[in-house]
């Protein structure tokens, strides 16, 4: 989300459900919020996207005003198929925000971040700030990709600095890796005086079609790249082949599919009243 590249709602959404399964674990560690006294929680997602996830949101809490925030006007434009009044007599709206400068514009029972702070550098640094926004006993939930040493991800940052690329594509590659381990999350958290839980998960997810690896991080990881190469199709289709082949040597094709490991890091704070 810091410095974003263009987005592509539709390629992102091609993988819905293997990314939606982290979002529903994060969800399920999460209990009751605060008692508001009969009125609507309020609930921010950061990093919101095409708002698919945020839905889900107004599906646990029906009543609750939920307020989706993202840098891409490419995916709020998606999202506002979601935008208004819900089912349970809630309210959803989207709105335009940078999660590396968002301040919260009053108090918030739960703020959550689904797959985005890996793209906001120094993201810790405010913690202090969104949990100082929290109601007493509120809670701030997040996972982020801990995969960034994976072949996927390895071998695109040996190739944006391969001696035919690294002058247009530097660290493209590389510059959204962002993300603390588990522990480290874990000590951030409680020095804020939060009762914390963080984990990890590895999915082994098995992924169909052709070069299905090179499909899904064209929505996610490939996403500076072809921002810095747009206008050039000549130089994007000479990446997408040698990364493709890199790709199908760490990534073979089994009976079943490919199998793509991905690791995922959790953590969900609550407040002390």
């Amino acid at each position: 989300m810091h410095s974003a590249p263009t987005w592509d709602p539709q390629q992102y959404l091609r993988h819905q459900g293997h990314r939606t399964r982290p979002f529903l674990d994060l969800l399920a560690r999460i209990s009751d919020l605060p008692d508001t006294g009969g009125v609507p929680a309020r609930i921010a997602d950061l990093g919101c996207g095409p708002g698919n996830v945020t839905a889900l949101l107004a599906e646990r809490w029906p009543t609750a005003h939920i307020t989706g925030l993202d840098s891409s006007r490419e995916m709020l434009a998606k999202a506002e198929k979601y935008a208004g009044t819900t089912p349970g007599g809630g309210f959803l709206e989207f709105r335009e925000a940078d999660a590396a400068h968002w301040t919260p514009d009053g108090t918030y029972d739960l703020i959550v971040s689904n797959a985005a702070l890996q793209w906001v550098p120094n993201h810790p640094e405010s913690f202090p700030r969104w949990i100082e926004h929290l109601r007493p006993g509120g809670v701030f939930a997040f996972q982020v990709p801990g995969n960034f040493t994976s072949p996927s991800h390895a071998l695109l940052g040996e190739l944006c600095d391969a001696p035919q690329w690294r002058d247009r594509l530097g660290t493209h590659g590389r510059r959204y890796v962002h993300v603390l381990d588990p522990a480290e999350y874990l000590t951030r958290l409680a020095d804020l005086g939060c009762e914390a839980d963080t984990w990890e998960t590895t999915y082994s997810q098995l992924l169909a079609g052709e070069d299905p690896v090179l499909d899904w991080v064209k929505g996610t990881a490939l996403r500076p790249v072809l921002t810095a190469l747009d206008g050039d199709p000549t130089a994007i289709a000479e990446f997408l082949t040698e990364y493709r082949d890199l790709l199908r040597k760490a990534y073979p094709s089994g009976p079943h599919g490919t199998v793509f490991p991905f690791r995922r890091i959790f953590a969900v704070a609550r407040k002390r009243g």
